[in-house]
């Protein structure tokens, strides 16, 4: 499989995304359950599938650009609001970038990476042996280190926010049972993790909301930053609900690019 990554590594991105375009559609039109949670997840943000349809392909090409990500050149990025990490920085601060799943979250945290320096992001193992071996040795770019979600993955990202440095967490990421609540989310109770509010606390951080926006044509990216314009409050009920809203106002910026298919609603494994 790794073979194969690095050979599709090479392809340029507008043939990936072209790619990804027919792989979004046939799992779309394959799977009648995807189909369903696609479309049910749409509804209850008050969308019809008319107006996300776009989404279908994005869900694809998110997968199809992965090689060229984890194994071929950086490709072009723009900055939407680089004004904020600039302060962070000024301040001695470090920074907690929360980024749902929308458009392409690996490029947010490679992006950062390449221009400012080091980032620790928050990665779930995957459950099959063949894909974690993958995933774990495949996504380290220079500056880039990745923290699995256990203890001792969460001491590492305080570590690096003590240091001054950044980290970066999916807060619309189902936790494993235990290590979050039940919190409204477009209306409807997810189970979310309180993960990302206490980290900022302990730490002192400046926390942002990010997101890459997938551009057309292979273009590249654009990074979008946004400050959080509510302070996280302790409570770990009324904070999982704050940042679920924080998370639901960046979808809304761009919902033909957000991953309307994943499984939101589940219930939490068990297991940290």
């Amino acid at each position: 499989m790794k073979t194969l990554f690095r050979l599709l590594a090479v392809v340029p991105l507008s043939a990936l995304h072209a790619l990804g375009w027919l792989l979004g559609w046939l799992t779309f039109l394959a799977s009648a359950t995807y189909r369903r949670r696609f479309i049910e997840n749409a509804a209850q943000a008050g969308y019809s599938f008319g107006q996300v349809r776009a989404a279908v392909a994005e869900a694809g090409r998110l997968v199809a650009e992965t090689p060229r990500l984890w194994f071929g050149e950086a490709a072009p990025v723009e900055w939407d609001g680089a004004e904020l990490i600039d302060l962070a920085h000024a301040q001695g601060r470090g920074v907690v970038f929360l980024t749902p799943h929308l458009g392409c979250f690996e490029a947010t945290a490679q992006a950062y990476a390449a221009r400012y320096g080091h980032i620790t992001v928050l990665y779930r193992p995957a459950r099959k042996a063949w894909l974690r071996e993958l995933v774990d040795t495949s996504r380290q770019r220079p500056n880039l280190a990745t923290a699995p979600t256990t203890l001792a993955g969460v001491k590492q990202m305080l570590k690096a926010l003590r240091a001054g440095d950044a980290v970066g967490l999916l807060p619309d990421q189902v936790p494993p049972n235990g290590l979050g609540v039940w919190a409204p989310f477009f209306g409807r109770d997810a189970y979310t993790m309180t993960l990302s509010a206490r980290m900022a606390r302990q730490a002192d951080s400046a926390v942002l909301l990010a997101w890459g926006e997938r551009l057309p044509w292979g273009r590249g990216y654009r990074i979008h930053l946004r400050k959080v314009p509510v302070w996280l409050v302790e409570d770990p009920q009324q904070s999982a609900a704050q940042v679920n809203a924080l998370m639901e106002g960046l979808i809304r910026e761009c919902p033909q690019q957000y991953l309307w298919g994943y499984a939101r609603y589940k219930t939490p494994r068990d297991g940290a």
